[in-house]
């Protein structure tokens, strides 16, 4: 059974940063896409980023561009997220997600993309 397992979340001021570990058991990573998904109290869960099976391509919402970056590291079977200038309205529960198939080349936006997903960490991010 696939399981993902997201870590490095916490509380940060303004302009401060944040990484973001997403790990799997029962699975490795290569091969598969896997995205960062976030929700905030009282919002629908929004596409943040997502990193190609290969690597190669990485894809981000307008809302995170050039702030976010999204990496992986096959040798740790791990995925990244690190967060810089983060503002209070980055506050949310943020989910890493990956397709159920391998070499999954697709929009990468949209929830129904993706079939495994983590529990959540909390990123708090104070004016």
């Amino acid at each position: 059974q696939v399981q993902l397992v997201e870590s490095g979340g916490g509380l940060v001021q303004a302009g401060g940063s944040l990484r973001l570990s997403c790990g799997a058991s029962g699975r490795t990573f290569n091969n598969y896409a896997v995205a960062w998904f976030r929700q905030a109290i009282g919002k629908e869960r929004e596409f943040v980023a997502a990193i190609s099976w290969t690597g190669g391509n990485t894809y981000y919402a307008d809302s995170v561009k050039g702030r976010f970056t999204i990496s992986r590291d096959n040798a740790e079977n791990a995925v990244y997220l690190q967060m810089n200038s983060l503002e209070p309205e980055d506050t949310a529960i943020y989910y890493c997600a990956s397709p159920s198939h391998p070499y999954y080349s697709g929009t990468y936006y949209y929830r129904g993309e993706y079939d495994h997903w983590g529990q959540g960490t909390q990123v708090t991010v104070s004016s």
